[in-house]
Parts: structure tokens; C-alpha cells; sequence
């Protein structure tokens, strides 16, 4: 399988496990830790998979500029390890995203592209996973802008309290 399908058939795995983080997480059967703003969930079927996740503590709609009421799906930012992964970025927008378009991922000032599909992210390269994941290990908040097919922009910023022990437990969990 390919490392695109890999990513689609992961986020199938993970759109069917999980429930709002964290206030429901404690009714799935998947989660197995839990650090600061981020859990550790591990999914052994179809293949064995793990991902720490989290959800943004702030979220920010803007349609032509101003505050917009809009309804969103599930908004999580992921890190997942299966066999043929070891670290993903993937970010669930909770919308479809405008068609062609990016989602900016910021770290403290350093800035990344993800492709979209559907209402979902990714980094185009394990190579970029890997200058992300480490962005992400020394940032202290994760700011993700993406714009919905409705042309409303979005801004969920996300806490990075947690995030490396979190990704060193999924990892682990998925040697």
C-alpha cells in the first residue's frame, strides 16, 4: 500500500475509534495514556496503530474577515505510528477543506504546509513528519489555519502541554 493510502486508511481507523478528546475519551476501549493536553490510543485491527491526539484550546472562524458561527465535526490534531509510519502529522479539520487548498501548521513562527483531502491534512513527506514532530517537541502551542470549502478561514490553536511524552508512548506502543 502506498504511503497516501496508508494515511486514508489510518484516518478511516481513526474517524471509527475515537470520540471527543478528552471528555469522552475515557468511554473508548482504545485509550491507554494520557499526558497534560494529549492522549495515546492504539487500534490493533486492521494493523496495529497508535497516535497520541489532541484537541485546540482555542478555535477562531472568520467569514470575510469577521467572527463567524459555523458548525465543525470532531477538530484533532494527531501524531500516528504504524508499521509503515514512524511519526505522522495529521490534522482533522472537522470541515471539507476549499478544494487544492493548504492547511498552514505555525510552531512558534516556523511554518508548514499540509496537503488536504476531504476534511483532513497531512505533511507531504516523512521527511517534513520529522522536522514537524521536532517543531513540535520544543514549541509550547501549535497555531493550524485552514479555509473550508464555504471560504470561511479557520484558526484552532492547540497546546503542545504533554505532546512529547504522548508521541514517545504511541511510539513505544508500536515498535
Amino acid at each position: 500500500m502506498t504511503h497516501f493510502g496508508m494515511r486514508s486508511a489510518l484516518v478511516a481507523v481513526l474517524a471509527l475509534n475515537l470520540s471527543a478528546i478528552p471528555v469522552f475519551a475515557q468511554d473508548s476501549t482504545n485509550r491507554v495514556a494520557a499526558a497534560t493536553d494529549w492522549s495515546v490510543f492504539v487500534e490493533e485491527t486492521p494493523e496495529k496503530s497508535c497516535w497520541s491526539v489532541s484537541q485546540p484550546k482555542e478555535t477562531v472562524n472568520l467569514r470575510d474577515g469577521q467572527p463567524a458561527q459555523v458548525n465543525r465535526g470532531k477538530i484533532l490534531l494527531y501524531v500516528s505510528y504504524f508499521p509503515a509510519s514512524k511519526g505522522e502529522i495529521s490534522f482533522a479539520g472537522g470541515y471539507p477543506f476549499a478544494p487544492g487548498s493548504t492547511v498552514e501548521l505555525d510552531v512558534g513562527g516556523t511554518k508548514y504546509d499540509l496537503f488536504t483531502q476531504n476534511e483532513t491534512a497531512w505533511a507531504g513527506s516523512p521527511e517534513d513528519d520529522a522536522k514537524i514532530i521536532a517543531s513540535l517537541k520544543a514549541g509550547a502551542s501549535a497555531i493550524v489555519t485552514g479555509r473550508s470549502a464555504r471560504g470561511t478561514t479557520t484558526k484552532d490553536t492547540f497546546s503542545l502541554l504533554g505532546f512529547t511524552a504522548a508521541i514517545d508512548e504511541a511510539a513505544a506502543r508500536c515498535k
